[in-house]
């Protein structure tokens, strides 16, 4: 995620961070490299002017050229810029109460994930403590209907269609249905095409009349760039949205739709779509973006994403554990499975600070630890609880069981051997915890 322009930025960052004077000179060539940046992102030529004329204008004042740290005062002001450009603030969506029904209109071309993104967004309002109901509006593409089922089941979410091809009575009808049976959020999942023509603005025009809704969602390619605003603008002028859903962004190596939207829309991007599972929506945060793409990290999205998967009491029997040296293959296991819940190791990877430009994705191998996942599965309950039991005939059996080889199961015993001396070392020692948080770009 982010990847491209997060390693640019860090590097620029890098050279200029740790200058004790800046002349004008050092900020023109630093706004230079930022432009380039920009523009190989990809980001609105009229963005990116505006971008750097604001930059160039507050950092050749006396605040940074005679600062104690000029350097650091420069990085903040583009920080600044760059939370302005995406956006200041979270934008919630504006939904009623409990009692009344609130509708969602999700609009969007073939192929930008719009189906998928609806079913997301419900997902996530019923996790929250809402009742969705899914309506099945798109009766242009073939089986769009039946995707959206599929998705209600996988999801849970009851999903309303009828066989009909007047999408309005649907959604009419939908509504209704809605209303009796007490669903306080209804999401439309209207009809796309290849391209935005008078036919698509006419029937989302006639969709919006009959619904009424509370929000307007356009779901946008977020890698398909200056395209993605494109179309954002021109529903905009001629639909009217509400905010942004910005699909695969977790696949999206240059930012420059994020970048771009909000000044060339003046809509707020709402959610972006973060990977393949149905949970992967988060909300859009500007400033934690910002850190993002400025290769700063992101503690507070990696610090929830934890708090979703584990509880504080459980932390705090693993920390004793880890301190102790008692912690098992048992429990690395069940660590492993929820880190996997949080998302894939790159993506957490993005939110460390400074990991940016420092870990090659490369050097990755998600499939080494399926494998890992699969030896361990592969043991009994005994040789996870101590795999110090573990002699050359049962390593035998563990490789034939998990389809790996023996070399694989040593590596993984030595590995996790290596990881609990680590472990209790950290765990134990305040300033080893100190130093590998400088390191991270902690405090």
């Amino acid at each position: 995620m982010l990847d491209k322009i997060s390693t640019t930025f860090s590097d620029i960052f890098r050279q200029i961070s740790g200058t004790a004077s800046i002349s004008e000179k050092n900020i023109d060539d630093a706004v230079e490299q930022i432009k380039l940046a920009l523009l190989e992102a990809d980001v609105n030529l009229r963005v990116v002017r505006r971008f750097v004329n604001r930059t160039i204008s507050e950092a050749k004042g006396e605040k940074v050229l005679k600062a104690v740290n000029p350097g650091q005062q420069f990085i903040k002001i583009v920080h600044d810029r760059m939370v302005q450009l995406l956006g200041d603030e979270r934008q919630e969506l504006e939904l009623k109460g409990p009692d009344v029904p609130s509708v969602i209109l999700m609009m969007g071309l073939q192929g930008s994930g719009k189906t998928t993104s609806s079913a997301k967004l419900a997902l996530k309002l019923k996790n929250e403590g809402r009742r969705p109901l899914l309506v099945a509006a798109d009766l242009v593409r073939p089986a769009a209907v039946k995707q959206l089922h599929v998705l209600g089941e996988q999801t849970g979410v009851d999903v309303y269609s009828e066989d009909i091809k007047d999408p309005v009575k649907v959604v009419k009808n939908a509504l209704k249905k809605a209303k009796k049976e007490q669903y306080n959020t209804v999401i439309l999942d209207t009809a796309g095409r290849m391209h935005v023509d008078a036919d698509l603005m006419a029937e989302i025009k006639a969709v919006a009349a009959a619904a009424k809704p509370d929000e307007t969602l356009l779901v946008a390619d977020s890698m398909t760039g200056q395209h993605a605003v494109d179309i954002a603008k021109e529903f905009e002028e001629t639909v009217g949205i509400s905010g942004v859903i910005l699909s695969k962004f977790d696949s999206d190596a240059r930012g420059g739709a994020a970048l771009s939207l909000k000044t060339i829309t003046g809509k707020p991007i709402k959610f972006i779509g973060t990977g393949e599972k149905l949970e992967d929506i988060e909300p859009f945060y500007p400033e934690r973006i910002a850190n993002r793409i400025l290769g700063m990290g992101d503690v507070v999205s990696l610090v929830e994403k934890a708090q979703e998967t584990i509880e504080e009491e459980d932390a705090k029997k693993l920390e004793e554990k880890m301190a102790k040296a008692t912690f098992t293959l048992e429990d690395y296991l069940e660590q492993f499975q929820r880190v996997k819940k949080m998302g894939s190791i790159k993506s957490l990877i993005d939110m460390v600070p400074g990991a940016a430009g420092q870990i090659n994705e490369d050097d990755i191998d998600e499939k080494e630890m399926t494998r890992e996942e699969a030896i361990i599965l592969s043991m009994t309950i005994q040789e996870r609880r101590n795999h110090r039991i573990i002699g050359p005939s049962r390593r035998k059996r563990i490789a034939k069981g998990s389809g790996t080889n023996v070399y694989e199961v040593n590596r993984l015993l030595k590995k996790f051997d290596k990881m609990r001396l680590m472990m209790k070392k950290v765990t134990k020692n305040k300033k080893y915890q100190a130093k590998l948080m400088n390191q991270f770009g902690g405090a």
